[in-house]
C-alpha cells in the first residue's frame, strides 16, 4: 500500500554539502562489534538497512591510526589499503540501494587502550586513563598535534577511496577533539589551551584540513556532545552551543550530529529504557538548530513515526537519527513508506546489543534475532525460505522463544499450532514488565502477538492448562518444539557453588522465589534478596520492594550488585538508585546457613575470608590455605531467592521416554527452544526460537547449523607488511 500522506515530510530529500539524502531516516554511527575483523558482517548488516529504506548508513567509531587502537572492544579501522578494500565492500553494498555511506574517524587521545599495537598515546596533557589502570598518555607537542591532523587527513583520503560519502570527525564522549575543548582534559597554557578560543583551535584546524582534503567530494560532519553532563569536568551546554556557533561562522561542517554523552557513561546517550524514554535528549539538543545553518541530525531511540514528525515540525532536528531502532527493525523506513506502521518492530531499550559490544563480541538484538547474522547465517529480517514439506508444527509455550519460533514457522508457510497453558501470552515476561522501568520490554510480546494474528496458517490455543506427553503424541503434529521456559530454584544453588544453601527451602514460610512473590506469597517488612543472577532481577525487585516501603538488603557473591548491568549501561544509575532509596548492599558475601524460626536467620560470610597464602602441600579433604570461619548474622522477615534458574524440561523428558511411540503417532522430532534448553538472556532465548524456525528441516534443529567464519587464511598476503612506515 502507498504510504499515508501525513508521513510525507519524513521522505523529503535534504542536501548535506555535496550529497543528498533521499529521505530523513539516518543510521548514525553504530557499533556492531564486527569492526575491522568481520567486513562481511558489517557490510551485510548495513546493506539490509539500505534495502529497508535508510538514506545513510554509517560505520561505528573507526580508528584512524595504530596509535589509537581498541582491543577491549572491536571497532572499525581505516589504517591502510587493506581497510580500504574491506570498507569498499560496505559502501558498494549500501550504494546499490541508493543510500549514502558514512565513516566516523576516531582518535581516542588516551581513551583507547592500545594493548594490541603497543603505541603510547598522546593527549593535550599527560593524564592517567580513567578506565585502564596504570596507563598514561604523554603530552602532545605542537608537532604531535600537527601529526594527528595529518592522520585524520590521510584517513579521510582513504575513506574517499573506499567510496564513503560522509566523513565524520568523531567529537563525542571522550574522543580526542572533545578533549581539546574540555577544561578538564586540556590544561595547556600555550595557544591550544586556556581560553575557549584556544581550546577550540585544534578542532577548527582539523575541520579545515579535512574539508580541504575531501570536502568537494564528501559531506563533512561531526558527532558532537553539546553537554557531557559533568559540569566543569566536561563540556557544558553553554560552551557546546558556543562551539557550534563558532564552527558555523567558519562554515566548516555540512551537518551537525548532536547528542549528550558523558566521558565515561555513554549510557547518558544510548539511554536504557529503564531510565530514559524516547527523545530524552531534547531539552539539551533542541536549541542547536537555531544556531546551526546546516542540517542537524540527532538521536532519541525513535520508533514511532508520529514522534518523528513532531521532531521535524518542532525544528528540533532536520534528520531522524537512529542506531538501536535501526537494529531492532532494519526495514523501519520501508514499513512507514508502505503504510505498515503496525509491522514496525520497536526497540525496547534493553541495551543487550551494547552489552555484547562492551564484552568484545558482535551485537545481538532482543527484538531482531537476525542482527549480525545477515552474512554469517544468510538471514534476512524480512525474507524467509518457504517450507519444503506439509509437516504440522506444534510449539508448546507462548513465552518469548515460543512466540518467535511460531512466528518464523508461520512466515515460512508451515501450518503451526501454538499451545499456551495460560490465557495470556508472554510467559515470564508478563511479570518482568511489572518491574520498575521495564514496561517497554512488553513490546517483545505485543509485536509478536500482532504478527501472529495476521497469519492464517498459525493457530494459537490459549488457556489449555498443563499438557502431558500423551496429549502431544495424540495431537497429530509431525515436529514438536517445547518452549516451556525455566523457573527460579528455591534451594539457593548458584554459580558460586553446586550445593544448596543449608536451610534454604522455598516451601517454608519466609522464603520465596520471584514466581512466588508474583503469585502473592506473603513478604515481610525486612527483606533480604540473594543476587546470584547478576543481571536485572534482584536489583529490580529490590527497587520495587523499597518503593513499597520495605527495608531491603541485597546480598551477592559478585563484587558489585547486578554486574551485568554495567554492560547494558544501566549500572551507574542503578547504583545511584540503591543509595538514594536506602537499599543496603553486602557485596562479595554469600550465605552459609539459614534458619527459619519466628524470623529468618542468615549466616553470611566474606567470600575472601580464607587465607591468602597457599599451603606448602596438599591436605586430603581440605583447601590448600587457611580456611576462614568468620560469619556475620543477618535477620529478616523474608528471604527472596534470585539465585539460579532451571529449565522446565519434564515434558521433554517424558516425550523422550516414549520415543518408541513416536512413529505410530506421526512424530518425527521433539526439540527444546529457549530457556527450556538452558536458561539464558532474553535475546538468546528469542534467537533460539528464531533459529529453530529457520532450520526446522535440519535433522536436529536444536543444534545450530554451521556459520561463515571471517578470518585471515594462513599463507595469504597481508596488508600492510611488517615494518612498513607509519605516520
Amino acid at each position: 500500500m502507498p504510504r499515508n500522506p501525513r508521513y510525507d515530510p519524513l521522505f523529503e530529500p535534504i542536501r548535506i554539502g555535496p550529497k543528498i539524502l533521499k529521505n530523513r531516516f539516518y543510521q548514525v554511527p553504530q557499533c556492531t562489534g564486527a569492526g575491522y575483523r568481520n567486513p562481511g558482517a558489517n557490510a551485510a548488516h548495513r546493506a539490509v538497512k539500505a534495502e529497508g529504506g535508510w538514506a545513510a548508513l554509517c560505520t561505528e567509531s573507526c580508528s584512524i591510526h595504530p596509535e589509537t587502537s581498541h582491543t577491549k572492544v572491536t571497532v572499525a579501522a581505516i589504517w591502510d589499503e587493506g581497510d580500504v578494500v574491506n570498507h569498499r565492500h560496505m559502501t558498494d553494498s549500501v550504494h546499490q540501494w541508493g543510500a549514502l555511506a558514512g565513516i566516523e574517524l576516531l582518535h581516542g587521545g588516551g581513551f583507547t587502550d592500545n594493548f594490541g599495537t603497543r603505541y603510547v598515546q598522546t593527549a593535550m596533557h599527560q593524564m592517567q586513563s580513567a578506565s585502564v589502570p596504570h596507563s598514561y598518555t604523554f603530552e602532545a607537542e605542537e608537532e604531535d598535534l600537527a601529526r594527528i591532523v595529518t592522520m585524520y587527513v590521510e584517513a579521510a583520503k582513504r575513506a574517499l577511496a573506499a567510496g564513503f560519502d560522509i566523513i565524520y570527525v568523531h567529537g563525542s564522549a571522550g574522543a580526542f577533539p572533545a578533549q581539546t575543548l574540555s577544561r578538564f582534559f586540556n590544561r595547556r597554557t600555550d595557544k591550544y589551551g586556556g581560553s575557549f578560543e584556544n581550546r577550540a583551535r585544534f578542532w577548527l584546524e582539523l575541520f579545515d584540513a579535512v574539508r580541504r582534503a575531501v570536502g568537494d567530494y564528501c559531506a563533512i560532519t561531526t558527532r558532537f556532545s553539546v553537554d557531557q553532563l559533568y559540569g566543569t569536568a566536561g563540556i557544558e551546554l553553554e560552551e557546546g552551543l558556543a562551539f557550534i556557533e563558532l564552527v558555523t561562522r567558519h562554515g566548516l561542517v555540512d551537518m551537525w550530529d548532536v547528542n549528550l554523552s558523558g566521558l565515561q557513561e555513554w549510557g547518558e546517550d544510548a539511554g536504557p529504557s529503564r531510565f530514559y524514554k524516547i527523545n530524552h535528549q531534547a531539552p539539551w539538543t533542541r536549541s542547536v538548530k537555531s544556531i546551526a545553518k546546516v542540517p542537524v541530525v540527532g538521536v532519541g531511540r525513535f520508533t514511532d513515526p508520529d514522534e518523528m514528525l513532531r521532531v521535524l515540525r518542532s525544528n528540533q532536528y532536520d534528520i531522524i537519527g537512529c542506531a538501536r531502532p535501526s537494529i531492532a527493525d532494519p526495514w523501519l523506513p520501508r514499513k512507514i513508506d508502505e503504510d505498515r506502521i503496525d509491522d514496525i518492530c520497536e526497540c525496547i531499550g534493553c541495551n543487550l546489543c551494547i552489552s555484547r559490544f562492551e564484552r568484545g563480541a558482535t551485537i545481538v538484538c532482543t527484538q531482531n534475532p537476525t542482527a549480525l547474522e545477515e552474512y554469517r547465517r544468510g538471514w534476512h529480517p524480512a525474507k524467509f525460505k518457504r517450507a519444503t514439506s506439509e509437516e504440522v508444527a506444534l510449539v508448546v509455550g507462548a513465552g518469548p522463544a515460543g512466540l518467535e519460533c511460531a512466528r518464523v514457522l508461520g512466515e515460512r508457510g508451515y501450518k503451526t499450532h501454538l499451545l499456551e497453558k495460560d490465557t495470556e501470552l508472554g510467559g515470564h515476561l508478563r511479570d518482568v514488565v511489572r518491574l520498575p522501568g521495564l514496561a517497554e520490554w512488553g513490546r517483545v510480546v505485543t509485536w509478536r502477538e500482532g504478527q501472529l494474528a495476521k497469519m492464517a496458517n498459525v493457530e494459537i490455543l490459549r488457556g489449555v492448562g498443563t499438557v502431558e506427553a500423551s496429549d502431544l503424541l495424540a495431537y497429530g503434529a509431525t515436529r514438536i518444539v517445547l518452549a516451556t521456559g525455566a523457573h527460579w530454584l528455591g534451594n539457593g544453588i548458584t554459580g558460586f557453588g553446586p550445593e544448596p544453601i543449608v536451610g534454604v527451602d522455598h516451601t517454608q514460610h519466609g522464603i520465596l522465589t520471584p514466581e512466588q512473590y508474583w503469585t502473592g506469597k506473603p513478604i515481610g517488612q525486612r527483606v533480604v534478596i540473594l543476587d546470584g543472577d547478576g543481571y536485572f532481577m534482584a536489583v529490580s525487585l529490590a527497587e520495587q520492594l523499597a518503593d513499597a516501603g520495605k527495608d531491603v538488603t541485597l546480598v551477592t557473591w559478585y563484587e558489585k550488585v547486578a554486574p551485568y548491568t554495567d554492560f547494558t549501561l544501566e549500572g551507574p544509575n542503578l547504583r545511584r538508585m540503591l543509595r538514594e532509596k536506602g537499599i543496603a548492599e553486602r557485596v562479595a558475601h554469600w550465605v552459609q546457613r539459614v534458619e527459619c524460626k519466628n524470623s529468618v536467620q542468615l549466616e553470611i560470610f566474606d567470600i575472601y575470608r580464607d587465607g591468602y597464602r597457599r599451603s606448602p602441600g596438599p591436605t586430603p579433604g581440605a583447601i590448600p590455605r587457611r580456611a576462614g570461619t568468620a560469619v556475620e548474622h543477618l535477620e529478616c522477615d523474608s528471604l527472596l531467592l534470585c539465585t539460579a534458574r532451571q529449565s522446565n524440561d519434564s515434558l521433554y523428558r517424558a516425550l523422550k521416554s516414549r520415543r518408541e511411540n513416536w512413529a505410530e503417532t506421526g512424530v518425527t522430532g521433539v526439540f527444546r527452544a529457549g530457556d527450556c534448553l538452558a536458561p539464558r538472556y532474553l535475546a538468546d532465548a528469542i534467537f533460539d526460537g528464531h533459529r529453530i524456525g529457520r532450520e526446522f528441516e535440519s535433522p536436529n534443529p536444536e543444534r545450530p547449523l554451521s556459520i561463515i567464519r571471517e578470518r585471515q587464511i594462513w599463507g595469504q598476503p597481508v596488508i600492510p607488511s611488517a615494518g612498513a612506515p607509519v605516520l
